[in-house]
């Protein structure tokens, strides 16, 4: 059986990265183009850990490719449909590129994390123990942890840079931030994409519990949803035949590696710590399983 492709960091002779971000890298084509490279690099809390996830590239790539044409209908994505094979410069690997990268249009990004709940975990829970609701949307009393919501909520946050921390915002923030229109389009397009891709999900015994999208606006002020889509990096898949009320159910995401950093003596800064090989080959078995279950692709 063939070795998943690994690639920590890409190297391209003749093209310039523009951005090295937390797992991509992307590039500057003519024609109002961008190549983005999904890299094998994991963090965990918002630190770049030092040794990458086999594979894991390749599989991010691949889900959000399945969603975005899945969701087509309801918002526009940022993908071109150029082969990766056209624009690599000469000599470059194909094979350890081009299941990972994507060519996509060139897009004014919008400066806001746009953030779907459709159960109350993770900061969305200690935000409602502490205050009663989450991002400000008030929530009735005695939900418990994990527990689904009324109805999905949209709670945006900002776009911290590499190494700082997302922080969660109002949606009156955010309309400071971008607008009263661009906001209601975001908030309108991320609550559909979910709703769509929960229905979807729960159909594969996942639960999707919460996700988080980007989106960015060409020259014409048109809204796209882009970078990743629904994928275990961006959201909280559950199993549903785990899931119970009042836990932290079990994740087909970098959760498996976050318990295990929690048991360090760690101060969640960077340098991160090494990760052990059995930690990195169950974190890639819950993203291949995910990718398995959802869009029915296996990655050799």
């Amino acid at each position: 059986m063939p070795v998943p492709t690994c690639l920590s960091q890409s190297d391209l002779p003749g093209l310039t990265p523009s951005y090295r971000g937390k797992v991509r890298d992307v590039y500057d084509l003519p024609g109002g183009r961008l190549l983005i490279v999904a890299s094998d690099r994991l963090s965990a809390f918002d630190v770049i850990l030092p040794d990458p996830i086999p594979g894991k590239g390749e599989m991010l790539t691949q889900i959000s490719n399945f969603w975005f044409a899945k969701t087509a209908h309801i918002v526009p994505n940022h993908l071109t449909g150029t082969p990766v094979s056209e624009v690599l410069p000469a000599g470059a690997d194909l094979r350890l590129y081009e299941k990972r990268s994507v060519v996509t249009k060139r897009l004014k990004p919008v400066p806001v994390e746009a953030i779907a709940r459709g159960y109350l975990i993770g900061s969305g829970w200690k935000d409602y123990q502490a205050t009663g609701a989450v991002c400000g949307i008030a929530l009735r009393d005695h939900l418990r942890q994990a527990e689904q919501l009324p109805e999905p909520i949209f709670t945006p946050s900002t776009k911290a840079a590499t190494g700082d921390h997302d922080e969660n915002i109002g949606f009156d923030q955010m309309v400071e931030k971008v607008g009263g229109e661009l906001a209601e389009q975001v908030r309108e397009a991320t609550l559909a994409i979910y709703r769509y891709a929960a229905d979807y999900a729960a159909d594969r015994g996942i639960i999707i519990a919460d996700t988080k999208l980007e989106f960015g606006t060409d020259e014409d002020g048109k809204l796209y949803v882009m970078d990743e889509m629904l994928t275990p990096d961006s959201s909280r898949f559950w199993p549903e035949d785990e899931y119970k009320v009042g836990t932290s159910p079990p994740s087909f995401d970098k959760q498996f590696v976050r318990d295990y950093l929690e048991t360090l003596d760690w101060n969640k800064t960077a340098p991160g710590p090494k990760v052990p090989a059995e930690v990195i080959a169950g974190t890639a078995a819950k993203y291949a399983e995910a990718l398995k279950r959802l869009a029915g692709i296996e990655l050799d």
